[in-house]
């Protein structure tokens, strides 16, 4: 093997490793911290790692695949640069995506909250909520749409509250 033909070699490998990195440091946390889904202890601790470091990593790694991508665009067909433009691409939304907060966007609060009497509320029984009573005034938030939106602000009986989960 000639040492252009390796250099080639080692520059796609190295474009292909960067990219996956990149890739996976914004889309494993964005898979694994979703709404309504299980999250075991070590998977969580997972995606919580890679979010905290995937600003840089995904950074690094972007311009490592852009200079990579321009050096290997002059040698490609047309394919390949198709190739090389759709990963780069990929690899520029995962490093801003990185840097947003995007669990906002999954997680919104409520802004309005309505609640129905006892009678016509459509609760199963076995149906978890969280509880306030305070005075003569009472409320009930279903667990399912707490751990969704995970905090509600609310007056019970003139006290604004803030109710969490």
């Amino acid at each position: 093997m000639s040492s252009s033909n390796s250099a080639r070699l080692s520059a796609w490998l190295i474009f292909w490793l960067s990219s996956i990195v990149a890739i996976a440091f914004f889309f494993i946390p964005a898979f694994i911290i979703r709404p309504f889904t299980h999250q075991s202890a070590r998977g969580l601790a997972l995606a919580m790692t890679l979010r905290q470091s995937a600003p840089l990593t995904t950074l690094i790694a972007a311009l490592v695949c852009i200079v990579l991508a321009v050096l290997l665009w002059e040698s490609g067909n047309l394919r390949r640069k198709i190739v090389l433009s759709t990963i780069v691409v990929l690899v520029l939304f995962s490093a801003v995506m990185s840097r947003l907060n995007y669990f906002e966007w999954m997680f919104h609060p409520v802004d309005s909250p309505q609640f129905e009497a006892e009678a016509a509320s459509k609760l199963a029984g076995k149906e978890m909520i969280l509880a306030v009573h305070y005075g003569p005034d009472a409320r009930a938030y279903p667990i399912r749409e707490m751990a969704y939106h995970h905090i509600l602000n609310d007056v019970v009986q003139g006290v604004p509250i803030a109710v969490t989960y």
